[in-house]
């Protein structure tokens, strides 16, 4: 109330200076000037709790500086259809359509890109010279990108289409994607395969990079496994990375008839678009691993999916239910494979349909489920993916390729959605090490922020005791192929200067050096949800707890209250048992004892605890 009135103050002696000016101006003019002294000053005698005469002024103010009317632009029609005139315009706006989606963008030929209300209505003639129109501009030096066209199809027109003699229509969309870049410059997109066991994960990602169909015995998979006994039991146990790229045509790069695994450095060389597979285990014994693939590279604040594959035979049972749920508690886009079509009795797979939409549909996971079956569907659920709250559905198999094509379509089409600041201060959260003979200590992970160079000093840690490292980056590799430059949301590995395997682990971070050496932390407050637990919770409640790519056991030492238990939302001091980790406020918490317990955002670091 207080700044209202003051505001309402402030609008009052600005209006009173003005009017002060025209009475001085009316009185030099011979004018005598109105009386005012009926109408009292508002921050002397606006009754305290009087809130509609401060409104009735807010209301007539306008706030802005006076300006010329905006210039109005060129119909979204007008450019297509007639390029002799509104070439200029057709060429700023597709620059900026594809600036924003970071090198590429769906261009909708049905709605205005920049009023999406607004319908064009063309007719097939009109489509077809709008086509050949941005295929022509495309083509400019200045732009320099490759159009596909994704799908198209005639219809009747709508009430106001068919009042302006337009009976049928013709609506389509278009890909337009910038030509071969640079390694450093490669779009990338990461994707996190999730369901229970034996669901066919490794089935499908083995299909979808190599190019061929599986025997029905595991044959596609095989290629995928790290270790000899992931290839006896046929189940995944680490955490697997797979890439797939496309080139500025949509087009899969690499072998596609089956018979041979293209390599990474095939793969970027001639791709402009790479989607990074984190193949991850379904069993429930490895859900500590499942999780920590989940958590790494901060999803939701990049460029990060989940495709959660539930088996057309079995349903969504065991581990998928606690994956989904823990992909919504992290906000991030999921879409879902429903596999084994080919050996699923048609009602077996209609029940399993049914379970995946009311599971979709209910109060917990509020998401409205979308069947694909045509390339249209397609287009439009990777244009609202993420910004509206639809969970595509795909049925496929890995026998048969039926609904592969799709499948294949809509990971070509994912959008670029990351948040990152190349502006603010290097940082790396490193998911994995390596030790490479004649180069030696290799950390791998994702850039959270910040721009690093080959070269550059930095600080690594925090150790056992807390302390950070001052070290250098001797090299650095992107998709296996060396860069001299890594930017934020970018996965990278980077050769260490003067440092040892055995003291660098998961969990650490790569930072800049700055005047101060960045310190680590024991106990941190956060505000968290408990999702389940059978019983309360009270301090010194200890579980497994996951920050970014940390994973340690906790202690709860200090509550707001003197329990929590299932549903409810509380403030909890932790405390690291086993050594002091380097965490941000802002990150996200899953702490879980066998099954997840709950989720929450850290609020405070406390140091020197």
């Amino acid at each position: 109330m207080t700044s209202l009135n003051e505001f309402a103050a402030y609008v009052h002696s600005k209006s009173s200076s003005a009017a002060s000016g025209k009475r001085a101006s009316a009185t030099s003019s011979g004018k005598r000037p109105k009386s005012s002294s009926t109408k009292p000053t508002l921050a002397n005698n606006t009754p305290p709790h009087s809130i509609q005469s401060e409104l009735d002024v807010l209301a007539t103010l306008t706030l802005t500086d006076a300006q010329s009317p905006p210039e109005s632009r060129v119909a979204f029609k007008e450019c297509l259809l007639n390029l002799a005139e509104h070439k200029t315009e057709l060429v700023s706006l597709i620059r900026q359509v594809v600036e924003d989606g970071r090198g590429e963008s769906i261009l909708s030929l049905t709605h205005d890109p920049l009023d999406p209300n607004v319908r064009i209505g063309l007719t097939p003639q009109e489509y077809d010279l709008a086509l050949e129109n941005i295929k022509s501009v495309c083509s400019l030096a200045e732009l320099d990108c490759a159009v596909t066209e994704l799908y198209s199809t005639e219809q009747q027109g709508d009430k106001s289409e068919k009042k302006h003699g337009f009976e049928v229509t013709k609506i389509g969309g278009v890909l337009i994607r910038e030509r071969a870049v640079s390694v450093s410059q490669l779009l990338e997109i990461r994707v996190a395969v999730v369901g229970n066991v034996d669901a066919g994960k490794s089935t499908l990602l083995g299909v979808l990079t190599k190019g061929g169909l599986d025997d029905g015995r595991g044959k596609a998979r095989v290629n995928l496994f790290r270790h000899k006994h992931e290839i006896e039991t046929g189940r995944t146990s680490s955490v697997g990375m797979e890439i797939m790229g496309f080139d500025e045509k949509g087009r899969t790069v690499g072998a596609n008839d089956g018979t041979r695994k293209a390599s990474w450095k095939e793969i970027v060389a001639g791709s402009r678009k790479v989607l990074t597979f984190i193949d991850l285990a379904g069993h429930e014994k490895y859900l500590k691993t499942t999780v920590f693939g989940l958590m790494g590279g901060s999803p939701g604040k990049f460029t990060y999916f989940v495709m959660l594959m539930v088996g057309a035979n079995a349903g969504m049972i065991g581990m998928a239910k606690e994956h989904l749920g823990v992909a919504l508690a992290l906000n991030v886009p999921v879409f879902i494979c429903v596999t084994k079509i080919d050996m699923c009795p048609p009602n077996v797979l209609q029940s399993t349909i049914n379970q995946v939409s009311k599971i979709l549909r209910s109060p917990g996971c509020r998401k409205m489920p979308v069947f694909i079956s045509s390339n249209r569907d397609v287009a439009e659920a990777s244009t609202n993916f993420v910004s509206q709250r639809i969970c595509p559905i795909f049925q496929i198999s890995s026998v048969t390729g039926e609904g592969l094509e799709f499948v294949r379509m809509f990971l070509n089409l994912l959008p670029f959605h990351g948040q990152f600041d190349e502006t603010a201060p290097f940082e790396f959260e490193v998911n994995d090490t390596f030790s490479v003979p004649f180069v030696g200590t290799v950390v791998s992970g994702v850039v959270l922020s910040g721009t690093v160079h080959t070269g550059d000093s930095v600080y690594i840690g925090p150790d056992s005791l807390g302390q950070f490292t001052s070290t250098a980056i001797r090299s650095i590799e992107r998709k296996r192929q060396g860069v001299d430059t890594a930017h934020a949301g970018q996965s990278v590995s980077f050769a260490m200067k003067k440092i040892r395997r055995r003291d660098v682990r998961k969990g650490m971070v790569v930072l800049a050096q700055g005047d101060e050496p960045p310190r680590s932390v024991r106990e941190f407050v956060a505000e968290v949800l408990i999702l389940q637990h059978a019983t309360t919770i009270k301090t010194r409640y200890q579980a497994m707890l996951h920050v970014g790519a940390v994973a340690q056991t906790c202690t709860i030492v200090e509550l707001d209250r003197p329990y929590i238990r299932t549903g409810d939302r509380a403030t909890v001091k932790f405390r690291f048992m086993l050594r002091p980790e380097y965490i941000r406020p802002g990150q996200k918490v899953l702490f879980r004892e066998g099954r997840t317990r709950g989720l929450g955002v850290v609020k405070e670091v406390l140091y020197g605890n």
